[in-house]
Order: C-alpha cells, then sequence, then structure tokens
C-alpha cells in the first residue's frame, strides 16, 4: 500500500517539476528592483493596481502555487521513502 502511495506521489512530484521549470522560464524578467525603490516608481497607476489580473501576473501565481507544491511534495516523498 505504501508503495503504491509512493509511485503516485512521485508521478505527481515530477509533474510539478515540470510545471514549474516551464512557468519560471516563460515569465517575463521582473526589471525593477532596488533601483525602483529609491527613484520611487510610480506604484499607484491602474497597471499596478491590477497586475495580478494580467497574464504576467497569474504565471507569477501559478509559479509559487507549483514551488509550494513542490516543496511539500519533496518533504512527503522524503517521508514516504524513509518508511
Amino acid at each position: 500500500m505504501v508503495e503504491v502511495i509512493r509511485n503516485i506521489v512521485l508521478v505527481i512530484y515530477v509533474l510539478i517539476c515540470i510545471a514549474l521549470i516551464i512557468l519560471a522560464t516563460i515569465q517575463a524578467k521582473d526589471t525593477d528592483g532596488a533601483s525602483q525603490t529609491i527613484t520611487g516608481g510610480a506604484g499607484n497607476n491602474f497597471y499596478e493596481n491590477n497586475k495580478g489580473r494580467t497574464r504576467e501576473g497569474k504565471l507569477k501565481k501559478y509559479t509559487i502555487i507549483s514551488g509550494v507544491l513542490f516543496i511539500v511534495l519533496a518533504i512527503a516523498l522524503s517521508i514516504l521513502f524513509v518508511m
């Protein structure tokens, strides 16, 4: 029974790994770093307020979700392989 669960979690883990690689590579590079903090970039415009609804915002959200799943599944697999 543990071996079946271990194999299922391992397949899901591999799929999450592939999704995380793809999501991380297709994201646009965020070049506003510390310089925007120093110069006080315009963060009160319409785009900045609705950034989460754009394609880039959704990609960032999905990347964070898949990253969290990656960590959780890595911990679960380490526990399952010790058993």
